[in-house]
């Protein structure tokens, strides 16, 4: 079997959240999902974080990550608990996606233009 990304079949009507809800607005409508699900979403907080995710070389994500962080803390001090919980799973995708740009050339995984095979890794 071919490993390939989930993203291909992602079924959005099921998906918890939606692009439509202003989270800030209705809290009460997010779900804090495992992993990092929802953070390409969730609005305002995509708009007010996404900017500041980048990970491609050290320096950027050494940059990166701070902003993010000072971010963290600021929705702590406004006691904004999906803020925060957004700029964590930010955090954590940078993690994830610094190691991405280790482990694979360029930080492509699959290859789109032969059916989603996997590259190989980075010697």
């Amino acid at each position: 079997m071919v490993d390939k990304p989930s993203y291909l079949n992602f079924d959005t009507k099921a998906y918890a959240w939606k692009p439509e809800i202003d989270y800030r607005k209705h809290p009460e409508l997010y779900r804090v999902g495992k992993g990092e699900q929802g953070v390409l979403i969730c609005e305002p907080y995509k708009s007010e974080i996404g900017p500041y995710w980048r990970f491609k070389t050290v320096e950027i994500a050494k940059e990166s990550s701070a902003k993010i962080y000072e971010l963290f803390l600021s929705y702590l001090e406004k006691n904004d608990f999906i803020g925060a919980d957004m700029a964590r799973k930010y955090l954590q995708m940078g993690f994830t996606r610094a190691r991405r740009y280790a482990n694979y050339k360029g930080g492509k995984k699959y290859d789109k233009e032969h059916d989603h095979i996997a590259l190989a890794r980075n010697r």
